[in-house]
């Protein structure tokens, strides 16, 4: 069975055995069907990289090495209240988010050794710094607290039927809340080229493309978990992103606004994952990208950009992903330090530290392993 097959098995398996209060399953996660079909999933971390992608096959064993020793870091850097330690944003749900989907893009999941309890606990911290009103967010964020909601939210519809369960349950119910907040930021009053986006608040009246492209992957991993969402959503928020594009066929901040690497990156995963693959739109958002992917870290989110632009550019493939794939993994290997971190990034990232850039260059460089549904083609 090749590597595609299995991953994509895989997750037949997770959407067939979950229990969800936020959506319908025909077997309970303790069910037989469904431990038979669990017992499968031991097969998963030793399923080998993307074979399609021969830049991946390149670089396979030194980027294999560097993920193991990225996690291992991570691993010595967790809180005792299972957050991800930051300098200077301490207890953050997005940071902690970021980290376990770096384990689980490697293969790892919930309660299996060697980073089983790890995750566990970093699942407990999120869903306990839920709110009464919804918002999943710690005692400090990026910017404003919806970063650190549709960050927390993606990461708990990844984990969602991953989990034992008495903590499914509190994942189901932790998502409904989360689901509604996001649900209800998009409906407040906004001109109407900023309708259908989010902001840095749940009661923003305007949007930008960053705060809409966590909130839209989580949506759409909501989705795949089996939640209600309502499809006018996801076509809005596509919408929005659309009047971000440029006359350059990169993406802008907000309507109107220059193009961006890091804005570039967002718009075009979010395209692709939500139906538009290889529309003339992402086609000259990845050209964009080979033409200044070399341009290096010109405004302070080197490691937020690398992340949506490693991800967007595998969904957008072929030649476009060649391409890009061999100057980020040459470039990102370099980058790693001898404790196996990536450096806090500069200007605008330096304050999330290691942990938060560690994570996001594990997320950059596994794409092609195919392990988190939310990136799978």
């Amino acid at each position: 069975m090749s590597p595609k097959t299995i991953s994509d098995f895989r997750f037949a398996i997770c959407d067939f055995s979950r229990q969800s209060a936020i959506g319908n399953r025909q077997f309970p996660v303790s069910s037989p069907a469904a431990l038979v079909l669990a017992a499968l999933l031991t097969l998963v971390p030793f399923l080998r990289a993307d074979e399609e992608s021969p830049t991946l096959a390149k670089f396979r064993e030194p980027v294999d090495k560097a993920i193991d020793r990225a996690l291992d870091y991570l691993a010595r850097h967790q809180e005792s209240d299972g957050s991800f330690h930051s300098p200077s944003m301490r207890r953050s749900t997005a940071i902690t988010s970021l980290a376990i989907m770096a384990f689980l893009a490697k293969g790892h999941t919930p309660g299996q050794a060697p980073y089983g309890d790890i995750l566990n606990r970093g699942i407990d911290f999120v869903i306990a710094a839920q709110q009464w009103n919804g918002m999943l967010v710690g005692d400090t964020h990026t910017h404003g607290p919806m970063y650190s909601h549709t960050i927390a939210t993606l990461m708990l519809s990844e984990v969602s039927g991953m989990v034992a369960p008495d903590r499914q349950k509190r994942v189901d119910a932790a998502l409904g809340k989360a689901l509604r907040l996001i649900l209800s930021a998009q409906t407040m009053p906004k001109p109407l080229h900023h309708k259908g986006g989010w902001r840095y608040q749940h009661n923003s009246n305007d949007s930008d493309i960053s705060c809409t492209g966590w909130a839209l992957m989580s949506l759409r991993a909501v989705r795949n978990a089996g939640g209600a969402v309502p499809r006018e959503a996801i076509e809005d928020a596509v919408q929005f992103v659309l009047n971000c594009r440029q006359r350059d066929g990169g993406f802008g901040y907000q309507p109107g606004g220059g193009s961006g690497m890091a804005r570039t990156g967002t718009a075009l995963l979010c395209l692709e994952l939500c139906g538009r693959h290889r529309t003339k739109e992402t086609l000259a958002a990845g050209d964009w990208i080979l033409r200044h992917m070399r341009d290096g870290d010109n405004d302070g989110f080197f490691y937020y950009a690398i992340y949506y632009t490693a991800q967007g550019m595998f969904q957008l493939g072929e030649e476009h992903w060649e391409k890009f794939a061999d100057h980020m993994y040459s470039t990102l290997l370099k980058m790693q330090e001898r404790d196996g971190s990536w450096s806090e990034g500069r200007g605008n990232e330096a304050r999330a530290g290691a942990c938060y850039s560690t994570s996001m260059a594990v997320l950059a460089l596994t794409p092609a392993y195919r392990q988190l549904p939310i990136y799978q083609r």
